[in-house]
């Protein structure tokens, strides 16, 4: 899937929780990225990030990060 693609899903999962309190946010699209996309997807979008080819909104950002410093 192109850094695009899961980029723009990525950031929708972050608006829908975005009226939460900005951790509470950045935990809950954590939460649902590790839950319900695919291991490849995770991995893709966590390289894209390191890569600089991955768009994100802040919040949506550091869900990443986490994803990328935590096993799983």
């Amino acid at each position: 899937m192109s850094p695009d693609r899961l980029a723009y899903m990525a950031n929708q999962i972050g608006r829908f929780f975005a009226s939460r309190p900005h951790d509470a946010a950045v935990a809950a699209t954590e939460d649902h990225l590790r839950k319900f996309w695919d291991p490849r997807m995770r991995r893709q979008i966590v390289a894209d990030l390191q890569s600089g080819a991955a768009a994100l909104d802040p919040a949506v950002r550091e869900a990443v990060e986490r994803l990328g410093a935590a096993p799983g």
